[in-house]
Formats: C-alpha cells, structure tokens, sequence
C-alpha cells in the first residue's frame, strides 16, 4: 500500500460533464455558485491514487481536534487559462490559501492529501504527496504554490 500524486482519473470524465465548478464567475450559468471543495489527510499506509474515485475515511487520518473529512479548501480564485499561437494551453487552478489543520494532534504518520468535492457526491479531484509527517498539539499547513501555469496545483495542459 502507497499513497501516489496524481490527479484522479474519474475526475478527468467529470470535468467533460462539468461536474465541478471551481468557479464563482462561471459566465456559462446566470447564477453561479462554486461548488466546496474539501482535503482530507491519509496515512502513509493508506491508498490514495489516480483510481481513488471519492472521498473514503479508510486510510484516513484520526486524533485529536481533526474532523472526518478533512478542512473547507479557500477557493477564492477562479481558474485562469492561457491560449496562445506559439505555446500550448493550459488550464490551471490553485486554492487561494494554504490548508491548514489547526491545534491538532496526529500521531500516526501521514503523507497524502485528497482533493476532493463534497458538493459533488465527495467525487475526488486529485491526491497530492509530501513528506511523512506526525504533529502533536500544533498547527499543520500545506502551502500552496503560485497560480501559475507552471506552479498551480491543478493543470491541464494541451500538447
């Protein structure tokens, strides 16, 4: 058993139904609402891959001060692409602040985050890896990278 970084593949289905809505300005609806996006911390003796298909509590960390289910993603900016005659396009999203576990106490080791969307039937979005981790009576946060092209957390790129 391992945890592996990768964007899940139902997700890739499900962004051709538009299943998720990362988006508050969404210009195709009248009224648009961005769906809650929510990451749950995993075990480094969980499974958490490209075929994790929704949100599931086995594997999922437990202690004090953690909530099933993970922590609210801030997802204040809305996706962003770039279309252009000389490079490839690519879609791109990061949330706009970093997820933070507060006051908690983990102290079996952990390793993996899942992205994914409770508005949505708990549907998995993508699984991100660090380094193991336990925590005892602090904060944990995952800092997130830039929302760029290069460096956004979700990206999809044409070739």
């Amino acid at each position: 058993m391992a945890n592996t970084q990768s964007m899940c593949t139902s997700f890739l289905g499900e962004l051709l139904s538009a299943t998720h809505n990362f988006s508050s300005a969404n210009p195709a609806q009248t009224a648009s609402t961005a769906n809650t996006f929510k990451a749950a911390l995993y075990l480094a003796s969980a499974t958490i891959n490209a075929s994790t298909t929704a949100y599931t509590s086995t594997g999922e960390v437990t202690g004090t001060n953690y909530t099933a289910g993970g922590v609210t993603v801030t997802g204040a900016t809305n996706p962003a692409s770039t279309n252009s005659s000389t490079t490839a396009g690519v879609g791109y999203w990061t949330p706009s602040a970093s997820i933070t576990y507060t006051t908690v106490t983990l102290t079996t080791a952990f390793d993996c985050v899942l992205i994914y969307n409770s508005t949505q039937s708990n549907k998995a979005v993508s699984a991100h890896t660090f380094g193991s981790q336990t925590v005892t009576a602090g904060t944990f946060t995952l800092t997130m990278p830039a929302n760029t092209t290069s460096t956004a957390l979700l990206r999809l790129a044409t070739t």
